[in-house]
């Protein structure tokens, strides 16, 4: 069943477990999530970002993605992840996105606020939710992602929360995006501090890669959303790497790619502890 941020995390906040948002390009990827969160009881959260539309184009991959989550078992939202531009978040909302993120982190704080306060007005109309952004979650192949000067404080979160209206906030607090170099350290007081700070629901960005005990401690203490891509293509790329070694044809090849992707999908909702949560 298609729902919003608001229909899931929520609950997840309250219950101390995480849905997972995971990035999708193609029907493949999405076929093997929602198998793994159907197979789980799982609530899930499945999406594309800007970043992705090369990858995927919006307008070809929406209808599949919102086909197949009104058609499931389990709750899933259909999120536009780390939009950049108004007219692409526009086209995602009228596309049938439930979810939004609006990432204006990279400009100054007021017009990030303008920015955001107007996509949540317009998307709040169309009955979706809104993520927004403070702080920087930086780039791993970058090695930005330690720099305690960039994380988010219990006093940014709070007055972007009461500026904006968003529903759910992402927040720096040690994590970068893509595969890491190095392993992260995680600010885990920063986190408790800020959990108790607002009852926004909170996300952490640039999950895969963290260790199990990190996502089990970022979970326990109060991150409501894990979103996770790289392990998704990491698990895809082995399998088809397995066939190719193996001679096998394109076809079952394909069928061990979804499969990959399932069981990577699975472990990350056990991890979080949204699976029996559905």
């Amino acid at each position: 069943m298609l729902v919003n941020l608001n229909d899931v995390l929520p609950k997840a906040r309250e219950g101390g477990y995480a849905v997972g948002l995971f990035n999708t390009t193609d029907s493949d990827m999405l076929e093997g999530v929602i198998a793994a969160a159907e197979e789980t009881r799982s609530p899930v959260i499945i999406g594309t970002a800007e970043v992705l539309l090369p990858f995927g184009e919006l307008a070809l991959i929406a209808p599949s993605i919102i086909a197949r989550a009104k058609a499931a078992s389990v709750p899933v939202v259909v999120h536009y992840d780390h939009g950049l531009t108004f007219d692409r978040c526009m086209e995602a909302l009228k596309l049938g996105f439930s979810s939004i993120m609006f990432d204006g982190s990279a400009g100054d704080y007021e017009t990030n606020i303008a920015q955001t306060r107007e996509v949540v007005k317009i998307a709040h109309s169309f009955g979706a939710s809104v993520e927004g952004e403070i702080g920087h979650v930086g780039q791993a192949d970058a090695e930005d992602g330690n720099d305690a000067s960039l994380y988010t404080t219990p006093e940014q979160a709070c007055k972007y929360i009461a500026d904006t209206g968003v529903d759910a906030l992402a927040i720096a607090i040690g994590t970068a995006h893509g595969a890491y170099k190095k392993k992260p350290k995680l600010d885990l007081e920063r986190l408790r501090e800020i959990r108790k700070a607002t009852d926004t629901p909170l996300v952490l960005h640039g999950g895969s890669g963290l260790s199990d005990d990190d996502f089990r401690n970022a979970t326990r203490d109060g991150i409501a959303k894990m979103n996770i891509f790289t392990d998704l293509c990491l698990a895809g790329s082995r399998a088809m790497k397995e066939a190719s070694d193996k001679g096998i044809g394109y076809l079952e090849a394909r069928n061990m790619k979804v499969e990959a992707i399932k069981e990577a999908a699975i472990e990350k909702m056990k991890l979080f502890g949204c699976a029996g949560k559905a």
